[in-house]
């Protein structure tokens, strides 16, 4: 078949175009993914890892606090319950106390959590 000014003889136009050859590649002969230098390239196992020193951003978070108190709303939140850290009648008015501080809360009559019973875990019974 005749090549004129782009086309095949006799074709028509817009089919059966001329395509230009791949580029061989003088190590193998072929087109680039099937050489054997690529192959041996791609079969070679990765580079091991370091080992990275332990950071605090990586680090388990810390443990939530043992006793949880309810605050009240308005300017001044007074205390309105105590409550353990397992207790799911939390709500977001909640802040995080000490045993040392859950003992004079629990005295001065504010209420404990029906459900996990804090005053009973601090051995406070009345």
């Amino acid at each position: 078949m005749r090549v004129i000014q782009g086309r095949a003889s006799g074709a028509v136009r817009g089919l059966n175009r001329v395509r230009p050859a791949r580029p061989t590649y003088p190590s193998c002969g072929r087109w680039p993914p099937t050489c054997a230098a690529n192959s041996a390239a791609r079969n070679r196992p990765p580079p091991p890892r370091r080992a990275r020193p332990p950071s605090s951003a990586n680090s388990s978070p810390p443990e939530p606090p043992a006793w949880l108190v309810e605050r009240g709303i308005g300017v001044h939140r007074l205390p309105v319950r105590v409550h353990t850290r397992n207790c799911w009648d939390t709500r977001s008015r909640c802040t995080p106390a000490g045993a040392d501080q859950i003992r004079p809360l629990l005295a001065q009559v504010i209420p404990a959590c029906i459900h996990w019973q804090p005053d009973t875990a601090l051995g406070i019974l009345e």
